[in-house]
Formats: C-alpha cells, sequence, structure tokens
C-alpha cells in the first residue's frame, strides 16, 4: 500500500483527468441564510452532488483508472467500509470491467449496502465496526488475489484532493476550511493543495465526540485508537487513526475539533432549512463545528459537505427533531 503523504500538483492534475472523464467537477455556493446563520460567509463545497452521492468517488476513479492502464491488471479489488469508500470503488471497478468485494460492519447502513449492490460489489458482512472489517478484508484479498485498496492509499488522497483543487480555484481568500476525519483522505487532500499553492488557508478537521480517535491522537502527537467509535455519523466512525494520515495532520491542520451527535443533527437540519441539501452525518459535521465557533463577522470559510448518502428512516427522525441510534 502507498502512503498518500507528499502528494503534488501534478498527481491532483493527471487524477482530475481520470475523474473528469467519469464526472464534471461539483459547485461551491455560498447560501446566505447560512451566513446569517454562522456570522460569516459561508461556502458549501457540494461533493454530495458526485455519482455516487460522496467524495470519495474521486479517489476510486483515480486508483482504479490507474490499475486498469496496467499492463497486467489485477481481476478485482477489495476494501473495506462504512458505505462511501465502497461506492466509490464499486462505481470505478464496474467501469473498468473488474470485480468489486467490498466488507462491511454488521449492522452497517442499509441503503449504503444496497447502493453497494446496485453498483454490482459483492457484498460481505463482518465484525462490529469499520476497523474489524478491514482486518477481514486483508486477509481475504490475501485469499482470493485481489488487489486491497486502504483507505489512504496515495492514489486515493490524489483522486480526492481533486474537490480541493476546484474549491481554491474557485474562491479566494478562504480563511479556514472545515473538513470531516474518516480515515483521513479528505483532509490530507486539502493540506496537500493547500501547501501546493502556497495558501494561508486553515484546516480544521472535525470528528464526533463518540469517534475522536484523531482528536486524541492530535492532541498527544501520536497515534491512539479508541475503545469505540459510536456516533450518527457512521463515515466518521473510526477508532484507529492511520499514522501516515496522522502525520500529514499533525504537520497541516490548525486543529481537530469534535462534535456532537445533536450538534451533527441540527446542521443536518440547518442545512436542509438553509439550502435544501441532504447531508448525511459526516457531511453536516463540518457546519457543526463552525457554528459551535461561534460568529466571526468578515471571515470566509468554507465547510466539506462530504456527502448525502443517509438512510430514509435515520434522516426522517433527524428532521423531526429526534434522535435515535441509526447511522446517518
Amino acid at each position: 500500500m502507498s502512503s498518500g503523504q507528499g502528494v503534488g500538483l501534478d498527481e491532483v492534475d493527471a487524477a482530475a483527468r481520470r475523474v473528469y472523464a467519469a464526472m464534471p467537477a461539483t459547485p461551491q455556493f455560498a447560501w446566505p441564510l447560512l451566513a446569517a446563520r454562522a456570522g460569516r460567509e459561508v461556502w458549501v463545497k457540494h461533493e454530495n452532488h458526485t455519482p455516487t452521492g460522496a467524495f470519495k468517488v474521486r479517489g476510486g476513479l483515480n486508483l482504479v483508472g490507474q490499475l486498469a492502464e496496467l499492463a497486467s491488471p489485477p481481476r478485482g479489488v477489495i476494501s473495506a467500509t462504512r458505505g462511501n469508500h465502497g461506492q466509490s470503488l464499486a462505481f470505478a471497478a464496474r467501469r473498468a470491467g473488474m470485480r468489486c468485494t467490498i466488507v462491511v460492519p454488521h449492522g452497517n447502513s442499509p441503503a449504503k449496502n444496497a447502493a453497494m449492490r446496485a453498483l454490482g460489489a459483492e457484498l460481505v458482512e463482518h465484525g462490529r465496526d469499520f476497523d474489524d472489517a478491514r482486518v477481514h478484508a486483508v486477509e481475504l484479498g490475501r485469499d482470493r488475489g485481489d488487489r486491497f485498496v486502504g483507505p489512504f492509499d496515495r492514489e486515493l488522497v490524489a483522486g480526492v484532493a481533486t474537490y480541493a483543487r476546484e474549491l481554491f480555484a474557485a474562491v479566494a481568500g478562504l480563511d479556514r476550511v472545515y473538513v470531516p476525519i474518516g480515515c483521513g483522505s479528505g483532509i490530507c487532500g486539502l493540506i496537500a493543495v493547500r501547501d501546493a499553492l502556497g495558501l494561508a488557508t486553515a484546516i480544521v478537521g472535525v470528528v464526533s465526540t463518540g469517534a475522536d480517535a484523531y482528536r486524541q491522537s492530535f492532541r498527544a502527537g501520536r497515534p491512539i485508537e479508541t475503545a469505540n467509535a459510536t456516533t450518527i455519523a457512521d463515515g466518521m466512525a473510526v477508532r484507529v487513526p492511520v499514522p501516515a494520515a496522522l502525520d500529514a495532520i499533525l504537520r497541516g491542520a490548525e486543529d481537530v475539533v469534535a462534535v456532537t451527535d445533536d450538534e451533527v443533527a441540527e446542521a443536518m437540519r440547518a442545512l436542509f432549512d438553509d439550502t435544501h441539501q441532504v447531508a448525511e452525518g459526516a457531511g453536516a459535521a463540518p457546519l457543526a463545528a463552525a457554528l459551535k465557533a461561534g460568529r466571526q463577522a468578515g471571515e470566509r470559510i468554507g465547510v466539506i459537505l462530504s456527502g448525502g448518502n443517509v438512510d430514509r428512516p435515520a434522516y426522517q427522525r433527524i428532521l423531526a427533531d429526534g434522535l435515535t441510534g441509526s447511522a446517518a
């Protein structure tokens, strides 16, 4: 597995060619009602507008695209996911004519499972959470001879970094960007492009108080594994930080902050009310963190709406001001 560290603009631009062969750039909008709510100018990067409803499709298109260009490409790819990464690989693998196997934990989002199957993935259920599923995927891939795709392969980071390239090209003078952290490809892509462009934009990672391995690790300056990762924002439900991702975050992030499930739910409602956009828990977490930071007049910020793949029953309860243990 290749590290995602040190991705340069040449790799991002090469990835963009593979990405844009399958999808257009996503928009970024400054919504007036969000600005009034937050007390500052808020630009939303709409990664809920991709073909799979989440930013990760960019990484899958770049990685699988590169595999397909090899003289002897692998017969298939295998990985573990709570949903968006798996949809990314399945979407890209089907375009390339490769098989795709995805391991998910028991109790995973039914809607995301259905979406992965619809894209042609073989789904295997194993373990209590993402980290258990990841270990099983490595073993299963070894047995099958498939190419295991980790959460932080360099090709994935270069692919997802294309959304950062778009955002920084479209919006000048961003003071701060809030981005959710799952395994770290999204925030590290932002850091890589920000640094390559020589911008002064601060980048703030966002995690859940119920899955705060990256916040604890950022504070300690070393990887810290947590016992549990329980949150309605399943895209951030990670117990074990990726060391290479943490290294990049330690070097390039201003801070890593945590938001509660109640704050995430309120941000999901705010995005619907102010923009009529559907955000899953991880996709709303950046806005939750920005609102929690308080009003700062004159500041121009970005929030990464990383995905909109939320189960309807859970979303209905959240819109009705109710929370349950169901994933969002």
